[in-house]
């Protein structure tokens, strides 16, 4: 019975369109044209973060010669949120947000030009080590966030160009 609900859904899906977004595998259009993206260096600790959290998830593996540029502006800000009876900040909310343009090395043009973008908040406790450690902490969530939005927008590009 499994199996036949599953063979429908599978014909239901095939019916509608939908492509793999990494269809052809390591040699597939998206995949090969993500290994040819060189992640231009990013100032700052944020910078650091993001460029490792791109290239881990760029160039799974692959080496290839770079035929893009990307290259990233990041925003990253702490606002103190709630206020303590003593007029001591209570809550934190740390934002990073990157603008990202991807230049065709070949022609010096710019090909993407998009922003992403995350949030998250922090408790202000009595420790101020706590503190620190939780923003922090935030720092590299919020890296890995915003690097997840920018190779997801980078892939669709790949595809989008790959049927071109």
């Amino acid at each position: 019975m499994k199996a036949i609900a599953a063979l429908l859904a599978l014909t239901a899906l095939s019916g509608c369109g939908l492509t793999p977004l990494y269809g052809g595998g390591a040699g597939g259009p998206v995949r090969t044209t993500m290994a040819a993206i060189d992640v231009a260096p990013i100032e700052g600790q944020a910078g650091w973060l993001m460029g490792n959290a791109l290239r881990d998830r760029l160039h799974v593996g692959q080496a290839s010669a770079p035929r893009y540029r990307l290259e990233v502006r990041l925003d990253d800000q702490i606002t103190g949120l709630g206020v303590r009876s003593d007029d001591s900040v209570a809550r934190e909310r740390r934002t990073l947000r990157a603008r990202y343009q991807l230049i065709d090395l070949a022609t010096g043009t710019v090909v993407l030009d998009a922003t992403a973008g995350s949030d998250a908040g922090i408790d202000v406790v009595g420790s101020e080590y706590a503190t620190i450690a939780a923003e922090r902490s935030a720092l590299e969530r919020l890296s890995g966030i915003v690097a997840d939005q920018i190779v997801a927008r980078l892939a669709r590009f790949a595809r989008a160009d790959g049927d071109r």
